[in-house]
């Protein structure tokens, strides 16, 4: 019996003497019916129908909501995942009281830190807010320097980052934002930049800010922070922790 080019479907021979054509017609179509099939495997919406040899197709069923679409381990075939990498994750949010607010046990499994401070008050006049990486309140450890230019020969003076000034008492409408950068890694200095906008201490419809980068002169990671009131006490805000990855 012949058979066709591409997929071996049995017919006759041209010197054949069909005797049954209705069966020779049934073995043709059902030959066709499989092939086709295999050609398009799908079964639900959203199936994504892929090769796995030069003629010979598979499925990849529709994934999950928020998966994306990546190259399996063996690189050979599609699949879906949800991502892994890329994105933002709250470590946890604090409320500032006291003099000093503390975040603790930093975990090291991200690549960058983002902090953000909001809405910030105190019980006093002016009031900065300093930050210690490792709460380190050691003197000439800890370097800001405002966002403009460049600057070279700049001691590390300070016990802390300067990250906002002058809060106003009677208003709460306060935001900062700092990033660290690298912050688990043992053999560099540790850097990062800040912005903080607060309203002015003697004038509600006044605002001071600060835009800065900053260094910490210590090669250890960073495990954790310690936000300062310079006088009197944080009464409110609130410090969210993001890990980058």
């Amino acid at each position: 019996m012949a058979t066709t080019t591409n997929y071996s479907w049995t017919t006759p021979d041209d010197t054949d003497l069909v005797k049954d054509g209705a069966a020779a017609i049934r073995t043709l179509g059902s030959s066709a019916d499989t092939t086709v099939k295999a050609l398009n495997p799908g079964t639900t919406a959203g199936d994504i129908d892929y090769y796995t040899t030069s003629t010979a197709k598979a499925r990849v069923g529709i994934g999950t909501a928020g998966q994306v679409l990546q190259v399996n381990s063996g690189a050979t075939a599609p699949e879906w995942a949800t991502p892994s990498s890329g994105g933002m994750t709250l470590i946890s949010t604090t409320t500032l009281s006291g003099t000093t607010t503390a975040l603790n046990s930093i975990p090291s499994t991200y690549k960058h830190l983002q902090i953000i401070v909001r809405n910030p008050d105190s019980n006093n006049n002016p009031v900065y807010m300093k930050i210690r990486m490792n709460s380190d309140g050691t003197a000439s450890r800890h370097k800001d320097v405002l966002a403009y230019g460049l600057q070279n020969d700049l001691a590390f003076n300070d016990n802390a980052i300067d990250f906002a000034f002058n809060f106003n008492t009677t208003t709460t409408e306060g935001f900062g934002i700092m990033n660290i950068y690298d912050y688990t890694n043992t053999t560099t200095f540790k850097v990062g930049d800040f912005i903080s906008v607060v309203n002015d201490t003697t004038d509600a419809t006044q605002i001071d800010t600060r835009r800065s980068h900053f260094a910490y002169n210590q090669i250890g990671a960073i495990s954790s922070l310690l936000f300062v009131a310079n006088v009197g006490s944080f009464t409110a805000g609130t410090v969210e922790l993001y890990g980058v990855k």
